[in-house]
């Protein structure tokens, strides 16, 4: 088959010197052209303007989804600015709330000291009320114990009886005024 092939093709050269393979003849040059300019025009009217409508819808998606692109751009940097400053505002807030706290607990702070010196005064007043009546207490019994003491003694040493109350009560203040007397010199040397 391969030789069919190179036969056919070889016998018009041989025929005809005068025909060029490289120059159609002219009825196939007027067919070709015709054809051409048919395919042309329905490449034109048909395929171009379906292509450009392609190539212009395209160009539209692209323009629009850069324009989306854009606005969501700026919608995400307004946001992202909101966002900034609701966050340095809320760490101001914090940082107030901080301050106002150590505040409040200095103040909290100063006003228990206060309260618990108040009490710790109310406490030494009343327990220094209640020693200043212990010891008036324990000086009036200690004064009718000395007296007794001191009468029975002074019976003994003296030989008679002391038991007239008045004169005997008037002998006890004296000698227990003489005692203090002699402790009040005795404390402030």
């Amino acid at each position: 088959m391969h030789t069919a092939f190179i036969l056919t093709a070889a016998e018009p050269a041989a025929e005809g010197s005068e025909h060029s393979i490289l120059l159609p003849e002219l009825p196939d040059l007027i067919w070709g052209s015709i054809a051409f300019i048919v395919v042309l025009i329905v490449i034109l009217r048909v395929v171009m303007p379906n292509v450009t409508r392609a190539l212009d819808a395209r160009s539209e998606a692209i323009e629009g989804g850069i324009k989306r692109a854009e606005k969501a751009q700026v919608e995400a940097d307004a946001r992202k600015g909101e966002y900034e400053a609701a966050l340095a505002e809320a760490r101001s807030e914090a940082v107030r709330i901080r301050e106002q706290a150590r505040v409040d607990g200095a103040a909290i702070l100063a006003e228990l000291k206060e309260q618990a010196q108040a009490e710790a005064s109310r406490i030494a007043a009343a327990a220094q009320a209640t020693i200043e009546v212990e010891r008036q207490n324990a000086l009036a019994s200690l004064r009718s114990e000395v007296g007794v003491l001191a009468l029975s003694l002074a019976s003994s040493v003296i030989g008679t009886s002391l038991e007239d109350d008045k004169k005997s009560a008037a002998i006890v203040d004296r000698f227990l005024a003489d005692l203090e007397a002699d402790s009040a010199v005795g404390t402030s040397k």
